[in-house]
């Protein structure tokens, strides 16, 4: 019954003390706020700090990485797409397969095993052929589309992991109060809350680009799969044609 007691009290000064600290601390508070360097940033957040750091170089990594990845000429590029498709169209399929193993691409991919089936079969059936490019169409349109879920993976768990500070933050306050009620001063109290206010300010500083990123590489995926969908159908007709 006295341990409720006390934590009741702790309560109790804790949430007087936060309302009379405008009264007293908003220049204190607005000098405090001008005076921090990054290192004392760092210093209050604590280890989550470091976590989320980790994490916001992988994000800017990610987001330089699929600013080359996705790009037209990484997946369809229109010079090696037009010498395919004149290689297709004039039958020469042994030419067509060296170029794409010379340069690596989704729609090599793609185009390479459709033309493996067709030169293993003197009648290729087209519905099979569909299958086939849209079997390994789908295969690399998945490869595209999971690497940007990386960046949705960052933005999620960063907030969350902003907020684990803010409970560690809330807790250090309002452990200052409740192991020592006589000794309740309100810089205890300013450190557990600093450490909050700062891991939740980091968490969503680097979720929220992250999430924005995510959203933007998402679309870019998508049209670029839709370009490759295309070009696999056009090669494909070409493919049938100069079969029969």
């Amino acid at each position: 019954m006295n341990a409720y007691l006390r934590i009741a009290r702790s309560l109790f000064v804790v949430a007087a003390l936060l309302v009379a600290s405008p009264v007293f601390g908003a220049e204190t508070t607005e000098a405090f706020a001008q005076s921090m360097t990054l290192s004392e940033i760092i210093q209050t957040g604590g280890w989550i700090m470091y976590v989320l750091g980790a994490m916001s170089v992988g994000g800017v990594a990610l987001i330089v990485y699929f600013f080359i990845v996705l790009r037209e000429e990484q997946v369809t590029p229109k010079a090696f797409t037009l010498e395919l498709s004149r290689l297709v169209a004039e039958g020469n399929f042994e030419g067509a397969r060296t170029a794409c193993r010379s340069k690596p691409s989704p729609v090599s991919a793609v185009t390479l095993a459709a033309l493996d089936y067709a030169e293993q079969t003197e009648q290729p059936e087209p519905g099979m052929v569909k299958e086939i490019i849209e079997g390994e169409g789908s295969r690399q349109s998945a490869m595209l589309q999971n690497q940007t879920h990386y960046l949705l993976d960052i933005g999620v768990i960063a907030p969350m992991i902003g907020l684990l500070g803010t409970v560690l933050g809330m807790l250090t306050a309002f452990n200052a109060v409740a192991l020592d009620l006589a000794r309740a001063k309100p810089i205890y109290l300013a450190q557990g809350v600093s450490q909050a206010l700062v891991t939740t300010a980091a968490g969503l500083m680097v979720g929220i680009p992250a999430m924005i990123f995510y959203a933007y590489f998402r679309g870019r995926a998508g049209k670029l799969i839709a370009r490759l969908e295309t070009v696999s159908a056009d090669l494909m007709t070409q493919m049938m044609k100069r079969k029969k």
